[in-house]
This record gives C-alpha cells, sequence and structure tokens, in this order.
C-alpha cells in the first residue's frame, strides 16, 4: 500500500470525507432517525437512545431504533417528562441484542431526571467539558445518569472513557449533536459546543483503515486508541477533527480499504 505524507494523506482523507458526508449517507445510517424531528429535546432524545443501541447489524439498528420511537409515540421528549411506569408494559418484547425493556425503562427514567435537574442534555455536556475533549463530560453524563437506583446490568449499555472505552456510541451521538449541519448528514443543534472538542467513534471499521494509514498502532480499539487516533485527525484538522469519521468509516464499510 502506499505510504502518504502528511499533505497527502490530509488530501486524502479531505476528499473521502467529503465524498461520503453528504444527505445520501443517512439512507442507511442511524443518524436518519434524530433527522425524524424538529424539536430539540425530540432531536437529543431520539439521537441519544438510538446511538445507543447502535451495535450489530445496520438494518436490524434501523428497525429497532423506528421500533423504539414509534413506543414513545413518536414524540420522545413528551413521553419521557410525561410517562408513568404503565406505559412501560408497552415495553414488553422490546430487544436489542443485551438491550432490552428493562434497559429501556430505566433509560427513559434516568432522562426525565436529567432533563429535569439540567433542562437539556447540551447544558450538562456544556457543563463538564474540558477545554479539547467531551471524554470526562462523558463520564460524568454516565455517574449522573446512574445515579438513581437502577438495575446493575443497564450500566453496560453507556460506556466510560475513565475505564479506557472509546465509548464509540457516545462520542457517535456528540458528533450528530455537535457538528455543523450543513452537510445535510449530522444535526448541528448544540451551538454552545465546538466540534474541534469531539472524539472519533472509534469503531472496528475505522480502526482498521486507521492502522492501514499510520494513524493509528495500538491494536484495540479502546480508550488509549481513541487518544492516540484523536491525536492525529487533530493534526491533520484542529477545527474539525471528526470529519474524517466519515472518511474511515467510509473506506471501511463501503470501500473495503
Amino acid at each position: 500500500m502506499k505510504k502518504f505524507n502528511h499533505i497527502d494523506l490530509k488530501d486524502f482523507l479531505d476528499e473521502k470525507a467529503f465524498y461520503y458526508e453528504q444527505p445520501k449517507f443517512i439512507e442507511t445510517d442511524p443518524v436518519q432517525i434524530p433527522h425524524l424531528y424538529t424539536n430539540k429535546e425530540d432531536i437529543e432524545i431520539s439521537g441519544f437512545l438510538t446511538a445507543t443501541i447502535s451495535w450489530g447489524n445496520r438494518k436490524s439498528i434501523l428497525t429497532n431504533s423506528h421500533k423504539l420511537m414509534s413506543l414513545l409515540g413518536n414524540s420522545p421528549y413528551d413521553f419521557i417528562m410525561n410517562h408513568t411506569e404503565v406505559n412501560f408494559q408497552d415495553f414488553n418484547g422490546f430487544v436489542h441484542r443485551t438491550f432490552n425493556s428493562t434497559d429501556l425503562s430505566y433509560f427513559i427514567t434516568a432522562l426525565r431526571h436529567v432533563y429535569t435537574k439540567y433542562g437539556d442534555m447540551e447544558a450538562f455536556f456544556k457543563l463538564y467539558k474540558e477545554e479539547d475533549n467531551f471524554q470526562n463530560a462523558i463520564h460524568n453524563f454516565k455517574k449522573e445518569f446512574f445515579s438513581l437506583p437502577h438495575p446493575i446490568r443497564t450500566e453496560k449499555h453507556i460506556s466510560d472513557p475513565h475505564k479506557n472505552s472509546a465509548a464509540k456510541r457516545i462520542n457517535m451521538f456528540l458528533r450528530w449533536m455537535v457538528r455543523d449541519a450543513s452537510a445535510g448528514v449530522d444535526l448541528g443543534i448544540w451551538r454552545n459546543l465546538s466540534p474541534s472538542q469531539l472524539s472519533c467513534p472509534l469503531d472496528v471499521h475505522s480502526g482498521n483503515v486507521a492502522r492501514k494509514l499510520g494513524l493509528l498502532t495500538r491494536k484495540q480499539n479502546d480508550g488509549k486508541a481513541l487518544l492516540e487516533l484523536d491525536t492525529k485527525l487533530r493534526d491533520l484538522d484542529p477545527t474539525d477533527p471528526v470529519k474524517y469519521d466519515y472518511a474511515l468509516f467510509g473506506l471501511g464499510v463501503f470501500e473495503k480499504f
């Protein structure tokens, strides 16, 4: 494989990022779910819940995400704030891989706690963000989210960067919320936070491509690998490093790079 110098690598990845960050991308991607809504809170909640179950077969992710929105009456924020425990009976039988009705019921309860205490999710992440990343905010979000009595099993559905997790799904959710919406894929509704603080949603596809391109040497897709990759991507574009997620993911999934 051709070895890229810094300028050639940036040009190559810029071109691929531009190619894949197009409205057609959402046709097969979970980001289509928050695009169903216009209200900020509905976008946040639908995006967060969809990102939470975004692992495994993409067709299954989309099917179950649409089903989940239907269970919330296609009005996520209204459901979160006005549900009663009787409504949880409708969740019986819902499952996506290891995320089941028990987990969903607690997520609904915890989201109401977050919205009641902080107003919205953006306010929380703005409060706990660090200057150059959201990893501390994610750690504190998990602590707050699970501050109510809850099934221990449910904790596994939100990752903790302080435990060396790459936290792929919640970093993907943050990309959806923070990055500019002008390309028609990300939603850009969190105007008080900067794309420069985002981390790449590191998964098997983006990780493998990053290693082939010399952006990543660590073999595991963990928190240490994420730090290494973030450092390289910020060197390529300090203001919007996570645009390269489109390039890495697209090369891995669609081009079998």
